[in-house]
């Protein structure tokens, strides 16, 4: 019986190892076509490791640039246990991104799956994605239309600078994720940060946001096994106030005006779907957020000049204002040269590497094949940061886009298509917002030679120390 048993478990495994290195290198002799120039690397794992090697996200990092140079900027190879084109190319990269579920498909690898769960919006596919995308836009929109909003984010981020004041020395990245947790829990689940339930889904976050980047193996004590068990208690923490919300009912008194009182209404989502909006809003709103906001404080304290131009801006917007009184959409408009910043920001330090996507049928573009079933990876950084579409590539360079159109093939920080990011001008604000208290209030210098990298997901390494002085204005 046990020999049995463990017979059986031997032959899924060789099936499985077979399998995979079938898959490696059955295309090596099937007759597909002419595919680009390319190799696909070790057997199973094929050029993973290299293509996930750590780099600065300022530039597109040594397996790129040595592909590029050998094979062109589209390539094949072997990644994520697939065969893949890569592509560092504009023209492509838009084709794909504008041919959601007509010729090519989000394909996440299943570990990602695992933690985020199959219907999140970030790795749906179909209907199901195009109902919650919807759903997403219809929150923005009816979230960006209250003015409460907008003063939430901003007492939030005089809060959050008015606790530097005595300090000498912030760990900024984790204050950036103390702002952007702030407001998304604010804006999601109408929680403020001194409720127990806002302590309790940030420490489960920070398991989950571990685990996400960890390796896929769910054993016991592993981050992944961890953020795994870790989403599912964030889960149960949300079921838990959405019942106490319906338990209090939707009076006047009981209105909070958040996200989830809003998604409460919608009948096209089911239960469980509606947990995992509020877990993709959460996710939006917090790590991505967070890194951009570290980023473009990073790039500004490196550019007195960009620095100085942008606190004259919000020195000029906050002199038309009554002392305390708030910010404003009117006033947001006027910040053309913030936005020029943080637009920098995304295309000079690529928060987003890369996405996942596969062929849905065999795809030919500029004479060669990209076969059905195959990964496709549009490297979004290689074209943000390619010198023959953007002029000074290598430089942050906030005062491009006062020519540069934003919304061009040659600028895709939030995706495209379908899938382009629906709470993109959400981040925005908040950004901007900071920075115009930060800036009007404190002087700041980078220590400890820190920089963004590509893991590929990027972060900084020593959490961004910033050495801070705090002035009156």
């Amino acid at each position: 019986m046990a020999a049995g048993f463990w017979l059986a478990i031997l032959v899924c495994l060789l099936g499985f190892f077979l399998g995979l290195i079938l898959n490696h290198f059955l295309p090596l002799f099937l007759k597909l076509g002419p595919l680009p120039k390319g190799t696909f690397g070790w057997p199973v794992l094929g050029e993973t490791l290299a293509f996930l090697n750590p780099h600065p996200s300022n530039s597109i990092g040594s397996f790129l640039q040595d592909h590029c140079s050998r094979y062109g900027k589209v390539f094949k190879s072997h990644l994520f246990f697939s065969p893949t084109v890569v592509s560092c190319d504009q023209e492509l990269n838009y084709f794909i991104l504008q041919n959601e579920d007509k010729l090519f498909q989000c394909s996440y690898p299943k570990p990602i799956h695992g933690i985020l769960g199959d219907i999140s919006m970030l790795v749906a596919v179909g209907d199901i994605h195009k109902r919650l995308r919807n759903v997403a836009l219809s929150l923005v929109t009816r979230i960006k239309a209250k003015p409460e909003f907008l003063t939430d984010i901003e007492k939030t981020a005089i809060q959050i600078l008015g606790s530097w004041k005595e300090r000498q020395q912030v760990l900024f990245c984790e204050e950036a994720r103390k702002f952007t947790f702030n407001v998304i829990v604010k804006q999601v689940l109408g929680l403020t940060p001194d409720e127990p339930e806002t302590a309790r889904i940030l420490e489960d976050f920070l398991t989950f946001m571990k685990g996400l980047i960890s390796l896929p193996l769910y054993v016991p004590g592993t981050p992944y096994a961890r953020a795994v068990q870790a989403r599912s208690r964030i889960s149960s923490t949300v079921k838990a106030i959405i019942e106490e919300r319906r338990r209090r009912g939707v009076g006047e008194s009981n209105k909070r005006g958040d996200f989830l009182e809003i998604l409460l209404g919608v009948d096209s989502l089911s239960e469980d779907e509606k947990v995992s909006f509020v877990l993709d809003s959460l996710l939006g709103g917090y790590e991505t957020t967070s890194v951009l906001m570290a980023m473009a404080v990073h790039f500004l304290g490196q550019s007195p000049t960009a620095l100085a131009q942008l606190k004259l801006e919000h020195e000029n917007i906050r002199s038309m204002k009554k002392r305390g009184e708030f910010l404003n959409w009117e006033d947001y408009k006027k910040m053309d040269f913030t936005q020029n910043v943080i637009s920098e920001a995304l295309r000079y330090g690529n928060v987003v590497k890369f996405v996942h996507r596969k062929a849905l049928k065999d795809v030919k573009f500029r004479g060669y094949l990209i076969p059905s079933g195959w990964k496709v990876l549009p490297v979004l950084s290689a074209v943000h940061l390619d010198p023959s579409l953007h002029a000074d590539a290598l430089q942050f360079h906030p005062w491009r886009w006062e020519t540069q159109d934003q919304a061009c093939k040659k600028f895709t920080p939030f995706g495209g298509g379908s899938r382009c990011c629906p709470g993109s001008e959400l981040a925005k604000v908040e950004i901007a917002f900071f920075l115009h208290h930060l800036v009007q209030n404190f002087r700041w210098r980078t220590e400890g030679g820190d920089q963004p990298f590509a893991h590929p997901y990027v972060e900084f390494q020593k959490g961004m120390a910033l050495k801070v002085e705090h002035f009156s204005t």
